[in-house]
């Protein structure tokens, strides 16, 4: 049995405080709400990502769609919005993937990982944080994988997820 004390919070995150019995000081844990990602592919089979600026790095990035489920909402609905948002596309049908833990050691929220096949385009992708839509075909995202454009350990797990079910195919 543990005791929680939040020590700092943000509205992004929070550190946390566990007290654990026969411990003399505590664990401390980043926590945070879950997470959604996507791996959507268009009608004419190419995969969408989002060319992004990412504070933590102080880089570009180039990632799946993500972003955290929002209070109220269902991973399934968080996973619909993000899309919508990054990309201006819509899923008809999102299939979970996996459930993952980016990281069991200090950081507390889950991920939860989505496939979309056939996705539609409805409007231009919210340019606040998106700084473009990238297509890609399946071959070129192992390329970007390899050179480490793609270096999103989450993002690695699930285009790997999506391949062990069979959902890219004709890679090299």
């Amino acid at each position: 049995m543990s005791v929680n004390n939040i020590v700092f919070s943000t509205p992004w995150f929070s550190i946390v405080a566990k007290e654990i019995k026969n411990t003399q000081s505590p664990y401390y844990i980043m926590d945070a709400t879950d997470c959604v990602s996507i791996i959507a592919m268009s009608k004419d089979k190419q995969v969408l990502l989002v060319r992004q600026y990412r504070p933590t790095m102080d880089i570009e990035t180039l990632e799946l769609p993500s972003g955290h489920i929002e209070p109220g909402e269902t991973p399934v609905q968080a996973a619909h919005r993000e899309l919508l948002e990054e990309t201006g596309y819509i899923a008809e049908n999102l299939e979970l993937l996996r459930v993952l833990v980016p990281e069991t050691g200090r950081i507390g929220f889950k991920s939860w990982c989505y496939f979309a096949s056939n996705v539609t385009w409805v409007k231009n992708p919210d340019t606040k944080e998106i700084l473009a839509l990238i297509k890609c075909n399946q071959d070129k995202l192992l390329d970007y994988i390899k050179s480490g454009e793609i270096n999103n350990a989450l993002d690695i797990a699930i285009i790997f997820l999506s391949i062990q079910n069979k959902k890219l195919s004709n890679l090299s």
